[in-house]
């Protein structure tokens, strides 16, 4: 089994955060989007990875630092790691190809700005299965179009009527990536281009119309990494599952002065809480210090310096320096303070 990973974009949605670190690099509940995502998805295969291939974008953002952590995590799954490089922004389906190298045998394809949490085996009647999740407003997302046999045989975006209620959520199993391989390099032949790109869902529309059976797969939990307020969300959620999996939490390492973890949280090492209270829902990166301060519902990164801050739906990368009783700031592009 293989696992490949298109993560070349920059996540403007989630700027300032992104304008440093590439959003797949962002933790949740401690551990980066990309991280946490390939270690679940691989657990939830249970099935030895062979490769995970991983499509980044510009050198100059996705750097050294960048792939030898990528590198780490498919060695610690006992998998080779391979890195492709998307030059040009031109969709899901030429982000795919950027890897064609990689594309035969069985294999998972997950965007990295998504998390889940489910249990299910791989339906063998299937030649690819695509993850779904029933949702309120399929009207803002792209669905699934079921037969009478519970076959996926159309997919929809955004559909003014309704269609189904099961959202596409951006993780696809095929049973010989190739067969995927193969169409869209049709659809890069033919220049079949959406919205000025080339998108998976063509690749996955001339398979279904060469007979190949695509069914749903069902996730219990589907968590989005898309702007900060979902992401404070998914953190939040991420750390409850966490918490009630008894998976412990806070290191061992923290210095606690006269203050208070409320659980759910995350803490990181060396991170120093004086007059403190922190929680629930809170992650704190290594070797933040916090002094006078309540924060709940919050995610800061590493090496930030907090004090007089009283935080709720927080969002504060690395090495910030906040003080909640500021008279001169100094803060960059896209920042946001409410």
């Amino acid at each position: 089994m293989k696992i490949i990973v298109p993560m070349a974009g920059r996540g403007s949605r989630l700027r300032p955060h992104t304008l440093t670190v590439p959003k797949p690099l962002i933790p949740v509940a401690g551990k980066s989007i990309v991280h946490r995502l390939v270690e679940d998805i691989a657990q939830i295969l249970k099935e030895p990875i062979e490769e995970v291939a991983f499509i980044l974008g510009d050198p100059a953002f996705f750097g050294d630092d960048l792939v030898a952590s990528l590198e780490e995590l498919a060695g610690s799954l006992g998998a080779k790691a391979s890195i492709y490089r998307q030059d040009l922004p031109l969709g899901t389906g030429h982000a795919i190809m950027c890897a064609k190298e990689s594309l035969s045998g069985p294999a998972v394809i997950a965007y990295a700005d998504t998390l889940i949490r489910a249990d299910f085996q791989l339906d063998p009647e299937a030649d690819a299965v695509i993850w779904v999740k029933q949702v309120e407003q399929p009207e803002a997302f792209g669905v699934v179009k079921l037969n009478a046999n519970n076959e996926i045989i159309e997919l929809v975006e955004k559909p003014k009527e309704f269609v189904s209620d099961l959202a596409v959520i951006g993780i696809y199993y095929f049973k010989e990536v190739g067969d995927l391989k193969k169409e869209l390099q049709g659809v890069l032949d033919n220049n079949i281009q959406n919205g000025g790109e080339y998108q998976i869902n063509d690749g996955i529309k001339a398979m279904m119309a060469n007979g190949k059976v695509f069914k749903t797969g069902s996730v219990d939990e589907w968590m989005d990494c898309g702007n900060k307020d979902v992401t404070v969300e998914t953190n939040s959620r991420m750390l409850g599952f966490l918490h009630n999996d008894g998976e412990h939490l806070v290191d061992y390492d923290v210095k606690l002065e006269n203050s208070t973890i409320i659980p759910p949280c995350y803490i990181g090492e060396n991170v120093v809480l004086k007059n403190t209270t922190v929680g629930p829902n809170v992650s704190i990166g290594k070797g933040c210090h916090v002094t006078d301060s309540i924060i709940k519902n919050s995610l800061v990164q590493t090496f930030s310096q907090i004090k007089n801050a009283n935080l709720d739906n927080a969002m504060i990368g690395n090495h910030v320096v906040y003080d909640g009783k500021f008279t001169s700031i100094s803060i960059g592009d896209y920042s946001v303070l409410e």
